[in-house]
């Protein structure tokens, strides 16, 4: 059974209907590994409803939480915002300082990422925290909180481990600067609430006059306040919530205090860049949910997350492991259609656990929800699914024909394509493998340019190689071979090989040579998938230059 199927039986267990929760924090850019939890989230939506349960989605966003610091992106300006809610505070200009013009902190790192979740098939109420707050949303909680105070306490300390500081309270005012930081409650008599900030001024808050921002719940107070609230049976979050006494070990015994069950818990690990490890906006070390979707089809980084399990770790590698990804993808569903809908009577119990596996991945990497990939409603059309050239393949393609028609033509010529007009599938993964190129992301080692003549370095790696006096005559009859030969790659490697074994030639040095004349370099990727997609004229000149340059 898919993951996300195994957590929707769990929540039919408890009951018919159901609200699963994301959330995220708009402290800065967003990055590809915040697309985990927002994915999760829907998938398992999209499992409930298919399993027959009322199942919706909600997008928490905390833009209450205060500004903790100025970060490396902001200028310096921002230090009179810190302690000052997200949602309260201007976003920044290109240069780092505050656009008093424009939306607030919050909503200008929000919208590309909700944008982002469009794109990709996500698309959640939205649960604004510092609107939520304005409106009175967290009062009930507040109240009872401070009621509760000594009990909240004690399970923070007992179930944390550490001790909290004999000022503490379970909210937190903003000042007379609208900071929350150094803000101390100096009494309350519900719904007022006293204090001083670092200042020393000192005032009262009116909970019960709505519309304004008066201040927030501590994050352990606050997640198990919004569960009962926005009444959520379910929530995906990080391992770091999820470690023994942490915020949701916290939060269990508190939410209880408000008369509401903990929602089921669903921890995922991180998505890291390969070779580079965490991403961190901060740092620099990311790439944007926005930045992802223009170098893969949504359906592909949506197979990234259907195919592993939440608390299984995930490297997103840009280079060649994003190729094999797509690939994979293409595969796999190519697979599934062809074994049609329902699995052959005599199948074992193992082989149809993984066979309903894979139905699973491809059903929940559509962007669009789908009760089945063989209804009606299935993929077709422009969606993405199986393709007759491999992702792989289109990317070399790609690097050798500069123009699109040329490409389309190729395709066509080699069989891959009934005619010289593309599908819309096929012209939505060009665009993406041309933005992959154009990026930094695209592996170096997997780049390519066919020479259009013998360069000076090709040159003179030609002549070192042409001591031993074999590689004159491997190029004649190489010519002759690949002159005469079918033009397809099984043929054309043949007729690369065969010449250098017929003079006992070695290989490598034959291989070499090739790619020297033809990609500039000492080795490339398989040099017949490359030869393939040329004429045979221009492969046949190059060699006939090379020739008479040695």
């Amino acid at each position: 059974m898919h993951w996300a199927d195994f957590q929707a039986s769990r929540l039919a267990k408890r009951s018919a209907d159901h609200i699963i929760a994301t959330g995220i924090t708009p402290s800065g850019e967003f990055h590809i590994g915040h697309l985990r939890e927002s994915l999760t989230g829907e998938m398992l939506t999209r499992a409930a409803c298919d399993a027959g349960l009322s199942a919706e989605m909600i997008f928490i966003v905390d833009s209450a939480d205060p500004l903790r610091r100025v970060y490396k992106f902001l200028s310096e300006e921002y230090s009179q915002y810190i302690g000052h809610p997200l949602g309260s505070i201007p976003a920044p200009n290109p240069d780092g300082s505050p656009n008093h013009d424009g939306e607030s902190y919050a909503a200008h790192f929000l919208n590309p990422f909700i944008e982002a979740l469009r794109q990709i098939g996500v698309k959640p109420r939205i649960v604004d925290n510092f609107q939520s707050y304005k409106e009175g949303r967290f009062n009930d909680a507040i109240k009872i909180f401070i009621e509760k105070r000594h009990e909240v306490r004690e399970i923070i300390e007992r179930v944390s481990g550490r001790e909290l500081t004999e000022d503490w309270f379970p909210f937190s005012p903003v000042g007379a600067d609208g900071s929350m930081d150094g803000v101390c409650v100096t009494g309350h008599e519900w719904p007022l609430i006293h204090w001083r900030d670092s200042n020393g001024v000192a005032g009262t808050h009116d909970l019960s006059r709505l519309g304004k921002f008066y201040g927030k719940l501590p994050w352990r107070l606050d997640w198990p306040a919004r569960w009962a609230w926005n009444e959520v049976s379910c929530e995906p979050f990080g391992k770091d919530h999820g470690t023994a006494g942490g915020s949701y070990d916290t939060g269990k015994e508190i939410v209880a205090l408000l008369g509401y069950d903990a929602p089921v818990a669903l921890t995922y690990e991180w998505i890291q860049l390969k070779g580079i490890g965490a991403m961190s906006s901060s740092a620099g070390i990311a790439i944007g949910p926005l930045e992802a979707l223009e170098l893969v089809p949504p359906q592909i980084l949506r197979f990234l997350i259907a195919r592993n399990k939440p608390n299984r770790h995930i490297d997103f590698d840009t280079g060649d492991a994003l190729i094999s990804l797509a690939d994979i993808y293409e595969r796999q569903f190519a697979k599934v259609m062809e074994e049609g809908e329902f699995p052959p009577e005599d199948m074992k119990r193992r082989k149809k656990i993984a066979w309903e596996v894979d139905r699973a991945q491809i059903r929940f990497s559509q962007v669009e929800p789908i009760a089945s990939l063989f209804s009606a409603e299935g993929v077709g059309g422009d969606g993405y699914g199986a393709s007759s050239v491999t992702f792989r393949y289109l990317t070399m393609l790609a690097q050798v024909r500069g123009c699109d028609d040329e490409v389309w033509s190729s395709l066509h010529k080699s069989g891959h394509m009934e005619s010289v007009t593309p599908s819309g599938q096929q012209i939505v993964r060009l665009e993406k493998i041309r933005s992959w190129l154009a990026s930094e992301h695209f592996p170096e080692s997997f780049r390519i340019v066919v020479q259009k003549e013998i360069t000076p370095d090709a040159q003179f790696a030609l002549s070192e190689l042409a001591r031993d006096g074999q590689v004159g005559t491997y190029l004649h009859n190489a010519h002759s071979s690949l002159s005469e030969c079918d033009w397809d790659v099984t043929s054309i490697n043949n007729a690369i090989c065969e010449p250098a074994k017929d003079i006992e030639m070695d290989l490598s040095d034959a291989f070499t040579a090739m790619y020297w004349m033809f990609l500039g370099m000492n080795k490339g990727p398989k040099l017949a998938s490359i030869l393939v997609m040329l004429s045979r004229d221009e492969v046949l000149q190059l060699i006939a230059n090379a020739k008479s340059n040695i």
